[in-house]
């Protein structure tokens, strides 16, 4: 296994965790292409805890100098990972939320877009470990959070197309605390068996209100 140099040059808090730059040059983008795809191979074989940069510089076949141009730690190769698979999600989310036209489309929407995620990560076993990864390291938690508000922001945008008379901030609540609920479902099933898995998300889905539009922070008042 090809050895980490002993002496290291110190990296600066703002920098650590964070990609230094895209190269614009084809053979600098062919390199980081084949580093993060090097990485993803290591992820998936031992997790994103055992990934070392001097494994990843013996397989695909750079040096330190050329790693560290473009990636000064491993949380910044999992951050590159961690935005790209979001960005795939995101796409997903997009789609689904295009086609709600009516009240009656969104409790489907969300089933559907509960079903894509949980696919993504039982069948990327990297998606997975790089999911967990972002809430376990502090330099990642950021990524995650961003991530959680632009879904939040997504569907809050159709709840005020959808109900426009009602008040934003309550309607802001709801779709954060939906988003949440959502996240937190597909999370606790894909840490369990595919079969315990597949009912936690069905009663999940079944859970869900086949009315948000009448969801509200003020109970209703039983005589």
């Amino acid at each position: 296994m090809t050895q980490e140099p002993i002496v290291k040059r110190r990296r600066s808090k703002e920098e650590a965790g964070t990609p230094r730059r895209i190269p614009s040059q084809q053979r600098g983008r062919e390199r980081v292409e084949r580093i993060l795809s090097v990485a993803m191979e290591l992820i998936e074989k031992n997790g994103s805890d055992a990934l070392r940069m001097g494994d990843i510089v013996e397989k695909a076949g750079v040096s330190f100098g050329s790693l560290y141009q473009y990636f000064p730690d491993k949380t910044a190769i999992i951050r590159v990972l961690a935005e790209r698979f979001n960005e795939q999600g995101r796409q997903c989310v997009e789609s689904e939320l295009a086609r709600v036209q009516s009240a009656a489309d969104l409790q489907g929407a969300l089933g559907s877009i509960i079903d894509g995620y949980y696919a993504m990560f039982r069948d990327e076993p990297v998606m997975r470990d790089i999911w967990h990864a972002t809430q376990a390291d502090k330099l990642l938690q950021e990524i995650d959070a961003q991530d959680m508000e632009w879904h939040s922001q997504a569907f809050l945008a159709v709840l005020h197309r959808l109900w426009p008379a009602r008040d934003p901030e309550e309607l802001a609540r709801i779709a954060r605390l939906t988003m949440q609920l959502v996240a937190a479902a597909v999370r606790y099933a894909i840490s369990i068996e595919k079969e315990e898995g597949d009912r936690a998300i069905a009663l999940f889905k079944a859970m869900l209100p086949a009315d948000i539009g009448a969801v509200s922070e003020t109970p209703s008042q039983s005589m």
